[in-house]
């Protein structure tokens, strides 16, 4: 399993705020396996992870929204935490960027608060997925079916609801890039 995603490269789309466990437990699974996961955001710099509603540990920013391209990924990864997901969902870049790769049939793994991107981009319509269970409503709106389970794979859709959910949304991440 350490190189059965040698070649794969996944774009981690946050800003300030993200639930920290959320970005380094599925990142350093993705590159265990083999794989290259860069973080992606507004602006350069640095970002903050969060412990909760907790500012904790900065990280480098590797690219911005502006500058990527989503052919030159295999995946998309949306980490949760409130204040990310708050901000991250009106950003038209990030927006365009995931609607991209729903297009380009890439994979998209999300988890807990993560989801309000993909409903404010409007990618869930149809969708059976988990979140936090305070986005039920919101996802439910925009048209999601939403079921309260560890993890949901849709096609190409990971969804997880928390961060205890993490060795099995790390599982299938990895389980659906290495087909």
């Amino acid at each position: 399993m350490a190189d059965s995603l040698k070649g794969k490269r996944i774009a981690i789309l946050v800003t300030d705020g993200f639930e920290q466990v959320e970005l380094t437990g599925p990142k350093e699974a993705l590159e265990k396996a083999g794989a290259t996961a860069e973080i992606i955001s507004s602006s350069n710099g640095e970002v903050t992870g969060w412990n909760h509603t907790t500012p904790a540990t900065k990280f480098h920013v590797d690219k911005t929204f502006d500058t990527i391209h989503m052919e030159d990924y295999d995946a998309v990864l949306l980490p949760g935490g409130v204040v990310n997901s708050d901000t991250i969902r009106t950003d038209e870049m990030a927006q365009e960027l995931v609607r991209d790769a729903a297009r380009t049939n890439k994979t998209i793994a999300v988890i807990c608060h993560g989801a309000w991107l993909l409903a404010s981009a409007d990618l869930v319509k149809g969708k059976k997925m988990t979140s936090w269970p305070s986005l039920t409503d919101d996802l439910k709106n925009a048209g999601a079916q939403w079921v309260n389970e560890q993890v949901v794979v849709d096609g190409h859709l990971i969804s997880s609801r928390k961060p205890d959910d993490i060795p099995a949304f790390n599982e299938a991440l990895i389980k659906a890039l290495a087909a």
